[in-house]
């Protein structure tokens, strides 16, 4: 097994340990945040470096594999869900972001296994697919890092730093969803042809 499919592979191994670590009972804070926060978002990190990671290196040493094209987009759609899932556990988001998202996974994944049975070309991602991952990417990394539930900002009640985090999250998290659906809808237009033959 080549270096990029082991990093895909790590990357799911760390969704499980992400989901463990608030059963542990970590005490403490730092800087106001509870630690165990903390090392949710250091592990979140982590799994996305190994996402750009691992098809920088299967690209530059031409080492992309069947495996990890059929492994790597469900690794990181594992490890984006389950975390926006454990943000609504923690009431720092609400249940119809992650639907939205999850909604789009299942309708592409659909789109995605007819179009290979048929022998059709991948759909490149669009400006609307980058713009979502790297929002979704920096909203879920911030997010953890928020005291604060999605959007109190527009409340009056945050002050200071608390209100320019909490904003700034709210903000990545209304443009990731809007990105979403419209990188969804980008890639049923460009595969329409395929499903119709």
């Amino acid at each position: 097994m080549n270096l990029p499919n082991k990093l895909t592979i790590f990357r799911i191994i760390l969704v499980p340990i992400m989901v463990i670590i608030p059963f542990l009972g970590i005490d403490g804070r730092f800087f106001g945040i509870p630690i165990e926060w903390i090392i949710i978002d250091i592990i979140f990190v982590i799994a996305s470096i190994t996402d750009k990671l691992d098809g920088y290196l299967a690209r530059k040493n031409n080492e992309v594999t069947t495996f990890g094209k059929f492994l790597d987009p469900i690794a990181d759609k594992i490890l984006v869900l389950v975390a926006m899932i454990m943000l609504v556990e923690m009431q720092k988001l609400p249940a119809w972001i992650p639907s939205i998202v999850l909604f789009r996974e299942f309708i592409i994944s659909g789109y995605r296994l007819v179009a290979e049975q048929k022998g059709g070309n991948v759909i490149a991602a669009s400006k609307w697919g980058k713009l979502k991952t790297v929002t979704q990417m920096i909203a879920i990394i911030l997010a953890f890092l928020d005291l604060n539930k999605f959007g109190e900002c527009f409340s009056g009640v945050l002050q200071g730093g608390d209100m320019v985090l909490n904003l700034i999250v709210t903000l990545l998290m209304i443009i990731q969803t809007i990105a979403t659906i419209f990188s969804g809808l980008d890639y049923m237009k460009g595969s329409k042809k395929i499903l119709l033959s």
